[in-house]
């Protein structure tokens, strides 16, 4: 009987692995290279012992001022002659896999003690940098401005096994393990995703150990739950966790962790003393460390079914923007009624991490700068933020309130740790020619058992192929395919088992969207039919600068024969049909200056074989709806409309230092650069809305650029524009111009009748 259970359960991992077998990399494509294992390296008796250290003003946890250790004090290493070799022997040494690049110039803030290193000139092979050529150890003629930093892979070697060098026991030493996990140990708790509590467990030398709890604290708790997507770490029930350990003999790790509760990374606490491990294999504390972690509401733990349909933010204060996948984003702040952007001096992990706990997610895996992940749009609120760490908002720390000389291109961004969902193995992209691109497969419950199939395309759009790139952490959508005949997908899964797919955009999971329950109903079936998506890390945003709107607007009487052109493009209101040809229509005119603030240009969705010449107007038309001008009454009633019924592309002007790319003139390439913008002026045709039977009196004036989604945006919130709009029968005015999600919820709602911040058309 014992034996048929060990075959029974090998056949069920086997056949649970085979299922996962093309997550990540379809058929076809190449499996990545297998990482070497790790051997411990035999160093001969007159190798000076030294220890390594990433320290400094750090970005992420696996980068920083390279620092050694020797002769009993900590140095630096000078960037003279330094290379990516000498970089590779770091990252392996701290038990990376590999290093990603070196910056010289002291990067990462000026050390202090010897420089121990200079003139390095490392092969990559070595297995200790004391064993590079140089000038010698603590020979050197460089300043502590020299100070060298590296960039080490995010993967740890396989087996990477922690060596102490040095007899003594150094203070201030890093933690290098090869892995870190919270395990559930209750049964209660196995179930569960994501997992919250369980013993804390380290891999070193490739097996896993507990670490003994007899110097573990609250703050170390508190490191461990950041790491794992978790804000907070509350009590547990220690009697139950200690039946356990007398049941099953822990195998406890070398050493004690020592973190001060601000760490992004367990790779950034320093050791603490040796376990005193007793004959009988227990610690002196007699116990395993178990940390209990509370997670933020988007996360609460469920059974595998009932997650909450799409993430909500949790505080009021500050929001993230621009980013393809839950917790990160650009860092926007409300003050005074305004949502505004941080400005990057000094930004640092520290402060990303309070930002990251506040909104319900764990600690900062990275601090962006640069308006790496899109320019925001309104004012600069903070400058030079600087927190201890343990603020509850980052509106309680330091801050200069003069943002001077700051502008949108230093906004400052995160990537938050979220937690394991789980969500990544239920969805593959299969048959693409790389892993971004692909027939979409979810895997559903039929019958009873899991089984593999295809998503039908009726209906199938950008919301929906955002969300199935954000759930397998492939950035924004480029592209949604309503056919996938050109992508061989795994012919057993051709079969359709998920249909009526409709997506509002911001649900982490497809399994979360509207969809049809056991009852399928799909014309054209799945296979060659079914829903495809292509996936890239980066995408436009486009913003329009209200400013002008209010700046531009008058109204104007234009007679109907020169109208000729705009009535053949429906820009006139429908009771121009009946108009004479001398006689006039009232026009609201204005100009749209649109920005593109993303990571990407914008480009049409239709190639140039689909675009079509308007003889009238004298170029190709890219997109048959780009624009969309509408006068509400102020119950939120249409009384007036105009359109840009198909838009020419181009590059009107650009920030400082970017060359414009698209013009439309000769049949030219269309689309907007980022950094520059499209200006459509108040005297050209369509720019305005046909005001003739409106009467006198207030309304509220509506811009959506990109109605309907035709082509991905990192952010549609900010695609809808909104003025109050006053007409007296002779002149109009404009004021309170705003886009949408750049006010507060209550200044929003002095926009009665509207829809707020994200745009619904369909």
């Amino acid at each position: 009987k014992y034996i048929t259970e060990i075959l029974l359960v090998t056949l069920y991992i086997t056949l649970a692995l085979a299922q996962y077998e093309h997550l990540g990399y379809p058929p076809g494509y190449p499996d990545p290279e297998v990482p070497e294992q790790y051997t411990a390296p035999q160093l001969a008796p007159d190798t000076p012992r030294i220890q390594l250290r990433l320290a400094g003003d750090k970005r992420k946890h696996n980068e920083g001022r390279v620092e050694v250790f020797y002769n009993g004090e900590w140095g630096t290493v000078c960037d003279d002659d330094f290379n990516l070799h000498a970089a590779q022997v770091v990252c392996r040494e701290l038990g990376y896999l590999e290093a990603v690049s070196w910056t010289p110039s002291a990067k990462y803030g000026k050390g202090d003690g010897p420089i121990w290193f200079d003139n390095l000139h490392c092969s990559g092979k070595e297995r200790t940098l004391a064993l590079c050529p140089s000038n010698g150890i603590g020979v050197s003629d460089c300043k502590h401005t020299e100070d060298v930093g590296v960039v080490c892979s995010d993967k740890r070697i396989p087996g990477f096994k922690f060596v102490n060098t040095l007899p003594n026991h150094i203070e201030n030493l890093d933690i290098q393990v090869e892995d870190v996990r919270i395990r559930a140990i209750l049964s209660s708790y196995r179930k569960r995703i994501p997992v919250t509590e369980g013993y804390v467990e380290v891999k070193d030398g490739g097996k896993w150990k507990q670490i003994c709890n007899s110097e573990w604290n609250q703050l170390n708790s508190r490191v461990i739950c950041g790491m794992f997507g978790f804000p907070g770490e509350r009590k547990y029930n220690a009697r139950v966790y200690k039946m356990f350990a007398r049941r099953r003999k822990p195998t406890y790790w070398d050493y004690s962790v020592n973190c001060t509760g601000n760490e992004a990374h367990l790779s950034s606490c320093k050791l603490g003393q040796a376990t005193a491990v007793k004959s009988n294999e227990t610690c002196s504390g007699g116990l395993p460390v178990v940390v209990s972690c509370v997670p933020g509401r988007a996360f609460a733990p469920t059974s595998m079914t009932g997650f909450r349909k799409a993430f909500r933010q949790e505080q009021p204060l500050v929001r993230l923007r621009g980013g393809a996948i839950v917790g990160e984003g650009r860092v926007e702040v409300l003050k005074n009624g305004e949502w505004g952007t941080i400005c990057d001096d000094h930004w640092s992990l520290l402060s990303a991490t309070v930002v990251c706990r506040e909104l319900g997610f764990g600690t900062a895996k990275e601090a962006l700068s640069g308006g790496r992940l899109g320019q925001g749009m309104g004012p600069v609120h903070m400058n030079e933020v600087q927190c201890s760490g343990f603020e509850k908002s980052i509106t309680e720390c330091f801050f200069n309130k003069e943002a001077l000389g700051c502008s949108h291109e230093e906004d400052a961004a995160v990537r938050c740790n979220v937690p394991a969902m789980g969500f990544q193995e239920s969805l593959r992209l299969s048959g693409g020619r790389n892993p971004y691109e692909g027939r979409v497969e979810v895997l559903m419950e039929r019958n009873g058992s899991l089984v593999w199939g295809t998503v039908c395309s009726d209906g199938w759009g950008t919301m929906e192929a955002m969300v199935v790139c954000r759930q397998l952490g492939l950035g924004f959508a480029s592209n949604a395919f309503q056919e996938t005949w050109y992508w061989p997908g795994e012919v057993s899964a051709d079969a359709v088992v998920m249909s009526g797919v409709r997506c509002s955009g911001t649900e982490m999971s497809l399994s979360h969207c509207l969809h049809h329950g056991d009852h399928l109903t799909c014309a054209k079936g799945g296979g060659r039919n079914a829903a495809g998506v292509s996936c890239s890390e980066t995408a436009p945003d486009l913003v329009l600068n209200p400013q002008v709107v209010e700046q531009t607007t008058y109204m104007e009487d234009r007679p109907m024969f020169m109208l000729q052109c705009a009535y053949e493009e429906n820009c006139l209101s429908s009771t121009s049909n009946q108009a004479p040809a001398n006689s006039y229509r009232r026009l609201l005119r204005f100009s749209s200056q649109i920005h593109n603030n993303g990571q990407s240009d914008f480009r049409p969705k239709a190639g140039r074989h689909s675009w079509v010449w308007h003889d009238c107007h004298r170029h190709y038309h890219s997109m048959e709806v780009f624009t969309i001008y509408d006068l509400f009454s102020l119950n939120g009633t249409k009384v007036a409309e105009g359109h840009k019924a198909s838009f020419c592309l181009e590059d009107s002007e650009c920030d400082e230092g970017i060359e414009k790319r698209y013009e439309c003139a000769n049949f030219g390439e269309q689309g907007i650069t980022v950094g520059c913008w499209d200006t459509y002026r108040h005297d050209i045709d369509c720019q305005w809305i046909d005001i003739t039977e409106l009467k006198p009196g207030d309304y509220i004036f509506q811009i959506i650029i990109n109605p309907n989604y035709e082509v991905p945006e990192s952010d549609y919130s900010n695609n809808i524009m909104k003025c109050r709009c006053r007409y007296d029968g002779h002149r109009v005015w404009m004021y309170s111009c705003h886009n949408g999600g750049s006010l507060s919820t209550e200044t929003e709602q002095t926009f009665p009748g509207l829809l707020n911040n994200q745009v619904t058309h369909r």
